[in-house]
């Protein structure tokens, strides 16, 4: 029987320390049923990537704990956290096989900078020590916080909005420092972050650094970049 949604692989978290399974917080499960996809969970394994890849129609580049700073030649710091090997090579080879085909892809948080390091970009380790407190990004230790962002216009992420500002849940504390190969800035927020990213010309390659996972069951607005994920997806649907 064909299936009519669009299957969308979501990345794991994990294996880390001594958690030793894989898993995804429930909001981006539910954000993409929502949509209209039907998720498919993505963890690493030796599965080739472009096997993986001809599953499914669209990937979702989740949040969780940070890139391991040797992944872009940055230096350790203290706050660091949620590191996984297996999951760093996984998401970047993942990444850079995306980068020149048509598939849709969607990051968030820590996917947004997982696509700035596959396209060669680097991170800012912690953003509190060159940002200051202008704006507050994630509350201590590691809560979530709300903020309001500014997208540039004309781009694809006005075009889902159709509007330039708004509030969104911020949960992170690094940021995109160089950006990568392709990598076209489309959103800040007001100390200067970028909050949103992608790659031109490309069907679907945007990041945001926000969570609009966290906020699509109480928030129509952020629903319509999910919408318009599902629907690049069906395009590329077998």
């Amino acid at each position: 029987m064909a299936i009519s949604r669009p299957v969308i692989g979501i990345t794991t978290y994990g294996p880390e320390g001594d958690l030793d399974s894989f898993s995804a917080p429930k909001d981006y499960v539910d954000a993409i049923a929502m949509a209209g996809g039907i998720p498919f969970l993505l963890p690493p394994s030796s599965v080739p990537i472009p096997e993986v890849l001809d599953a499914v129609d669209g990937v979702l580049l989740t949040g969780g704990g940070d890139l391991n700073p040797s992944t872009y030649g940055g230096p350790s710091h203290e706050t660091l956290y949620g590191m996984s090997q297996p999951r760093d090579q996984f998401e970047l080879a993942l990444c850079k096989a995306l980068i020149p085909e048509d598939t849709p892809v969607f990051g968030i948080c820590r996917g947004m900078q997982v696509m700035n390091v596959a396209a060669g970009g680097d991170l800012e380790v912690h953003l509190p020590d060159v940002r200051g407190d202008e704006v507050s990004h994630r509350l201590p230790p590691r809560k979530p916080t709300h903020h309001l962002v500014t997208l540039l216009p004309k781009t694809m992420l006005t075009e889902i909005f159709q509007k330039e500002e708004f509030s969104v849940c911020s949960w992170h504390h690094q940021e995109v420092k160089h950006l990568g190969q392709g990598l076209n800035p489309i959103a800040h927020a007001a100390d200067g972050v970028i909050e949103g990213l992608m790659l031109d010309p490309h069907r679907f390659f945007i990041g945001v650094q926000w969570h609009p996972e966290m906020q699509v069951a109480d928030d129509p607005l952020q629903r319509r970049i999910f919408d318009a994920f599902i629907d690049a997806a069906k395009g590329t649907q077998r």
